[in-house]
């Protein structure tokens, strides 16, 4: 199956974006009131200085469009001043339209009064008009490479916790603003700037659909803050957002990532740069903006940092302006980014497929959007095991007809699925695919159980469910013991996984064998993993949600479940080009538009490795071309070779 890896432009002679969100230490979000030429542009020295080719930036919308007909024509100008330092600096810059919400406060024109930013029609035309005013003066300049329509509007427009819009309404309003853009004659990239918090990303309908915007924007751009209990998911949340908003086959650009050091360590801080930014790149991202640019000790009287204190250190330069550790990761990954080429790189295809229910983004009748938190983290506990695996997979999507052919298809912890989806499944076992599906009871006591049609002919077994009754977990600890040989699963073996979940989800699926076999049981002896052979392929069952009871453990991984998805990986023939014995380093291959190969070791361990990984074919050092055998990684550490 195809990984996305779609590039924001596939011009040769142009880098990807690799910047930082901007705003000037002179003022933060009031900085164009107290714009000083001569600090921008030493702002701009550093990060350039440091492989940084871009910024993000912002009109703050109550100062630029002080009246419903008329822009600020200072602030215009300095903004123009703003675009030539980029340009002297050898930089660009994507300029973001509507800014009424940042860093935890939301600031209004003083004219809008309580009208409705997506619905009042004369409120749409006034925002339109500042879009299209702004871009035309703009448009013409060398150092505009794109826009962004919005900062965070679903957090501005309306707080979707409490009254989301409708998706239609949304797209409505988006048309507009992007067909103001284009109108003006603009070329560059557009997108909207919402943060990719829609359904078919996060599971909650706030009504910025990328589905529904697709056709008029250019690129995808998540935002990723979230945290987690477990340092590797915390690592490989943003990759797995960034597979999760590729769902239109459109470029993903990680618009807004980074951290305050007031909540972490320097060292750490430098760490979370590190993961987040080799990792998105291997979960097919292909831009990169950090917030933020530097930080505002001088701000501690004004808003919001008074209020939010935090927010005056999350850049990536200290109020001085020197380096801080983000910025230092940011410069070492600008040097890989150019020593692969990474323009011209593209991700490997993959014999696996992570299927992504239908029930995350679709509002099936009498479905509850409850059940979503489960999917979604289920989801990226699958993701994070299958990257111990060093087993590359595609995210395969329920809603879109499971496209694309993989052998081997991972269904982790999945409680629904329809029964068109249901029946493809099996076709495509007994066509040979693996298809391997985790029991999960559901965490509300409604409609316990699967929800899909025949579970017992799918996989060969007669389920010995009561009506309406999980039934409990009763260990601390699932002892799994192969009965016989399964993959590099040998006979004899136990496997152990922390048991977790609530009292409806702690549960397991009692069954009895049929035409599957009972290839690994439970403490208790009863079956813990059937495989059914099928046609030329098979269907494998565990009777107990993995995945799930993983994702509710803190500091799981590496989760032993690895070893069951390198067996899976065996069993299906699914090719992994590099492998790591130990689960703390994850492999991962790039392929060059001239055949070339580039390997990336990523340890999820806190302490130094040396590993030595198998490949199909030599690793060489990517600096100096010289063989390399073992390889020693630091804590957190990553490794990036050619592979020949």
């Amino acid at each position: 199956m195809r990984r996305h890896s779609a590039q924001l432009t596939h011009q040769p002679d142009v880098l990807p974006w690799l910047g930082a969100n901007f705003w000037s230490r002179t003022g933060g979000p009031l900085m164009w009131r107290n714009y000083d030429p001569a600090t921008v542009r030493e702002e701009l020295r550093v990060l350039h200085d440091h492989g940084l080719n871009m910024t993000r930036s912002f009109f703050y919308w109550p100062d630029f469009h002080p009246q419903p007909d008329r822009v600020d024509e200072e602030l215009c100008e300095r903004f123009a001043d703003f675009l030539d330092a980029h340009r002297e600096a050898g930089m660009g810059t994507v300029p973001t339209f509507i800014v009424g919400h940042m860093s935890g406060e939301n600031w209004d024109p003083a004219w809008r009064g309580n009208r409705d930013l997506y619905e009042d029609v004369w409120m749409v035309g006034r925002q339109a008009w500042f879009v299209s005013q702004m871009a035309r003066r703009f448009k013409d300049h060398p150092a505009v490479t794109g826009w962004l329509i919005t900062n965070e509007m679903p957090g501005y427009g309306r707080i979707y916790q409490v009254d989301p819009p409708s998706a239609d309404v949304v797209t409505a309003w988006a048309q507009a603003m992007c067909n103001a853009v284009r109108a003006t004659g603009a070329r560059q990239p557009v997108s909207l700037g919402d943060g990719a918090w829609g359904i078919e990303v996060t599971g909650r309908d706030n009504g910025f659909s990328l589905r529904d915007t697709a056709e008029y924007v250019d690129f995808v751009g998540p935002h990723v803050y979230r945290s987690d209990t477990d340092r590797p998911r915390q690592h490989y949340r943003a990759a797995f957002e960034c597979e999760l908003a590729a769902v239109t086959g459109q470029p993903v650009v990680l618009e807004e990532f980074g951290l305050s050091t007031d909540t972490v360590s320097a060292a750490n801080a430098g760490v979370h740069y590190r993961q987040t930014l080799h990792n998105s790149l291997l979960g097919g991202a292909t831009g990169w903006m950090a917030w933020n640019n530097t930080d505002y000790d001088d701000l501690w009287d004004q808003s919001p940092y008074d209020h939010h204190p935090f927010e005056m250190h999350f850049g990536i330069t200290d109020s001085t302006g020197a380096p801080k550790e983000p910025l230092r990761e940011l410069a070492a990954f600008a040097d890989v980014l150019k020593a692969v080429d990474f323009a011209r790189c593209s991700r490997t295809d993959a014999g696996a497929a992570l299927v992504v229910p239908a029930f995350l983004e679709r509002g099936y009748p009498y479905s509850r959007p409850a059940d979503r938190p489960l999917i979604f983290t289920s989801l990226h506990q699958a993701y994070v095991t299958a990257r111990a695996a060093d087993l590359p997979v595609a995210l395969s999507r329920e809603a879109d007809g499971l496209p694309g052919e993989a052998s081997l298809y991972l269904l982790p912890a999945t409680r629904q699925l329809t029964t068109r989806t249901r029946r493809e499944l099996a076709r495509r076992a007994a066509g040979g695919a693996t298809v391997y599906l985790s029991f999960c009871s559901g965490e509300h006591p409604a409609t316990r159980g699967p929800w899909f049609d025949d579970l017992d002919g799918l996989f060969g077994v007669e389920l010995q469910l009561s009506y309406g009754v999980a039934e409990p977990i009763g260990d601390d600890v699932l002892e799994m013991t192969f009965t016989e040989d399964f993959g590099g699963l040998r006979a004899g073996e136990v496997l152990r996984f922390p048991v977790a979940g609530n009292e409806d989800s702690r549960a397991y699926l009692p069954v009895e064998p049929r035409a599957g076999r009972v290839v690994a049981v439970d403490a208790h002896g009863r079956p813990a993993l059937v495989v059914h052979e099928t046609g030329a392929g098979r269907t494998v069952l565990a009777t107990y949600p993995l995945e799930h009871m993983a994702a509710r453990t803190a500091r799981v991984n590496p989760d032993v479940t690895h070893r069951l998805y390198e067996a899976l990986a065996e069993v299906a023939g699914v090719s992994r080009p590099v492998t790591v014995a130990d689960p703390h380093v994850s492999a991962d291959v790039l392929v060059h538009a001239d055949g070339r190969r580039f390997v990336w070791l990523v340890s999820q361990s806190p302490e130094p490795l040396v590993v030595r990984p198998s490949a199909d074919g030599r690793l060489h050092g990517l600096s100096d071309g010289e063989p390399v055998g073992d390889v020693r990684l630091d804590g957190y550490g990553v490794a990036v070779l050619e592979l020949r």
